[in-house]
């Protein structure tokens, strides 16, 4: 059984190969001057980016997508995993994987960045094909009780922490966990997946089970999930209370009040993933990703030149995925040129400047437009 969104995701890939931004024989890429000299998508064992430069279809390969934990890598047996749904429930559950596929195989298109996603690689992303079961098919199996207000996602890898309580450290082990809050559970988007592109998760990517929450940013999406909990409070864990915020600056009621909020829907956000030539001709291709609004409108500027149109790539219409547009930029003079994308969505909101997020303090969130740099020779 597959949803709607994805066989209407999965057959736009079958019916539009031709469309997706393998290179053309001639075709090279033209390399961005203020990428770092350094670039390494692997630097570190817990974290990987994606090369947007290598971008060769609509799925992001296993080995590309991007990583980012605060706890390792834990090592979870498949054969003896045994996902624990409890608290506030009717029926506690411990089920295996044989039981999640039993209760579902249904696929969804999906793709996110990590809210720390920013200039100049901009490589904390990826986009895929995930099975799994519905969030909900697991809470109505294990029946929440009337009190049940928060649904708490704890993932296997943990480690030390230290909480500070008014001046007094306290050392403790916690695990990575996030919270929704009931209703939104029962929604039919969030999901529990344990494939990715057709093969089940590697390790960089949760097996053997993780969270994906359609439209919102990644930490959000809780990997190895080893508990689901269902409590009356809300959940206060480091990662959802304190670490995960956006400090900005917003007027009310005619004074600039400084307010902190959750790390949850993605912000509206394009920018130029890779930039391409053939002849005389040089092809912009952007990413885009937002909570599954529908979008009106991908734009291109080149210098201080006005802002051009840029097609859909009808292989990227999921509803939760990440979407790409392609201009064709002809007539391109030798020297160094700036690109510019930015994206307008069904609901009027256009894609802020850097300048118009000034009074965001925290680095996290950051979807302004993303000028970038390339050479013509």
């Amino acid at each position: 059984m597959k949803t709607g969104l994805a066989m209407a995701a999965l057959g736009a890939t079958s019916n539009f190969d031709w469309v997706l931004p393998v290179l053309a024989q001639g075709e090279t890429v033209v390399p961005f001057t203020e990428w770092p000299a350094n670039y390494n998508p692997a630097a570190a064992v817990d974290r990987r980016t994606f090369d947007t430069r290598t971008l060769s279809g609509p799925f992001t390969p296993k080995d590309q997508f991007f990583t980012t934990q605060h706890y390792g890598h834990p090592e979870v047996d498949p054969a003896a995993f045994r996902l624990k749904v409890g608290g506030l429930v009717n029926s506690p559950l411990s089920l295996s994987l044989d039981d999640l596929r039993k209760m579902g195989g249904t696929e969804l298109v999906a793709g996110f960045e990590c809210s720390g996603n920013r200039r100049p690689v901009q490589g904390l992303i990826g986009n895929g094909r995930w099975t799994g079961v519905p969030l909900k098919t697991v809470l109505e199996k294990a029946g929440l009780k009337p009190d049940a207000r928060e649904i708490v996602f704890f993932g296997a890898d943990r480690g030390k922490e230290s909480v500070n309580f008014r001046g007094t450290n306290y050392d403790v082990e916690q695990q990575y966990g996030r919270s929704i809050q009931r209703d939104r559970a029962l929604l039919p988007e969030p999901f529990l997946a344990y494939a990715l592109n057709g093969e089940p998760l590697t390790k960089h990517q949760g097996a053997p089970l993780r969270v994906i929450m359609p439209g919102w940013y990644g930490a959000p999406n809780v990997k190895w999930l080893a508990e689901i909990n269902a409590q009356a409070d809300p959940y206060l864990g480091k990662f959802q209370a304190n670490w995960y915020r956006t400090l900005r600056g917003e007027m009310i009621n005619g004074e600039m009040k400084w307010v902190e909020t959750a790390i949850t829907h993605l912000q509206l956000k394009s920018f130029v993933a890779r930039v391409t030539k053939s002849g005389n001709a040089h092809k912009v291709t952007t990413i885009v990703l937002n909570d599954g609004t529908p979008i009106k409108a991908v734009e291109v500027k080149v210098d201080d030149g006005p802002w051009q149109m840029a097609t859909a790539d009808p292989s990227t219409t999921a509803k939760y995925g990440w979407k790409l547009y392609n201009y064709t930029w002809n007539g391109a003079a030798a020297g160094e040129h700036t690109l510019v994308s930015r994206v307008t969505d069904a609901t009027g909101k256009v894609q802020p400047t850097a300048e118009e997020l000034e009074v965001k303090k925290t680095f996290l969130e950051d979807n302004s437009q993303h000028p970038r740099k390339v050479m013509i020779g």
